[in-house]
């Protein structure tokens, strides 16, 4: 057992020191009571009570050992890792709510499509140096690299459309993925970019983004997501007509700029397919490392915490004040 922040451990003396060098309360006016009230000083209730002082003082150590954060390292695990650094940039941008994914039987929306494979996909880089990043009017980055795969395909699921904006700022999420890919020793850099639209914010041009990565030896594999033809309602009929919200055009040309490729992902098959082509790419390099899972301990101490907090309160005059009400 260990702790993550033992430096929290400095806040036990506070209440005391509180108690010690603030200044007293200042008295109020006086207090009218309705009748007349012995506040004599053998009065059990004019001191706190032994047993309280004590309950409060454990409390307040429990409150402060959950903020240290007490974790417990597991066995350590060797990891066979490839050398390759993954990043995945997601669109969560208000048009990924759209439903025109066929994903098996049934019709999904493209975000839904996505998050599934994506999560299998990540699942399976197993020995990958792996991050997430999440745009839409901005770029924010939701994990950063780290061969833990089972956390990112977490956070991957609690991904949701709109966290990031309703516009689409592939510029941005490119550059911010070089700027993760590029702080990590020399391998092979790979940003997998799935978006379903044209560049509509950010502060860099897509294009320009892609000269950035060339340099800083980052390929790039974008997936253009979203069926080929949308419906449309006109004098009471559906009509299929093309879908021209994505600029494939430029992910192609970010793709080849890069030694990367564009995949056209019409269906759920098709995004599966491009993802298995990705992941046929071969490793540069290999290794080992050693993963220790930490297993967080804190919710036990707060929740005491809380529990002898709640001991501490007047219920005495709470329940008669509610029985008087009632």
């Amino acid at each position: 057992m260990s702790f993550a922040w033992p430096w929290m451990f400095l806040l036990l003396p506070l209440p005391w020191l509180a108690w010690k060098f603030l200044p007293p309360a200042t008295p109020g006016a006086a207090l009218r009571l309705p009748q007349p009230v012995s506040l004599t000083a053998g009065d059990g209730h004019a001191q706190p009570r032994r047993g309280r002082l004590a309950v409060a003082i454990l409390a307040w150590t429990l409150l402060v050992c959950a903020a240290a954060r007490p974790q417990q390292l597991a066995p350590p695990q060797a990891i066979a890792h490839s050398g390759r650094a993954l990043m995945l940039a997601v669109d969560c941008s208000g048009s990924m709510a759209i439903e025109d994914m066929r994903f098996g039987d049934t019709v999904v929306s493209r975000f839904a499509a996505v998050k599934a494979i994506a999560q299998r996909f990540i699942k399976m880089r197993s020995g990958d140096d792996v991050g997430l990043i999440l745009f839409g009017t901005h770029a924010y980055l939701l994990t950063p690299m780290t061969f833990d795969v089972d956390a990112v395909a977490k956070q991957m699921e609690g991904a949701a459309v709109g966290l990031a904006g309703r516009e689409t700022a592939i510029g941005d999420a490119i550059t911010l993925a070089v700027k993760h890919l590029d702080a990590l020793p020399a391998r092979a850099r790979v940003l997998v970019l799935l978006t379903d639209g044209v560049n509509t914010a950010g502060s860099v041009a897509p294009l320009d983004a892609a000269r950035l990565a060339k340099a800083a030896g980052v390929r790039i594999y974008t997936i253009g997501v979203g069926s080929d033809t949308q419906a449309v309602s006109a004098f009471g009929m559906q009509l299929s007509v093309p879908d021209n919200q994505l600029d494939a055009k430029a992910l192609t040309q970010i793709a080849d700029e890069t030694g990367g490729r564009f995949f056209r992902a019409a269906d759920g098959e098709e995004l599966a397919a491009a993802y298995r082509t990705i992941d046929a790419l071969e490793p540069l390099a290999t290794g080992h490392s050693l993963l220790r899972p930490d297993h967080e301990w804190y919710p036990w101490p707060l929740g005491l915490a809380l529990l002898l907090g709640c001991a501490l309160l007047p219920w005495r005059i709470l329940l008669a004040r509610g029985a008087r009400f009632a």
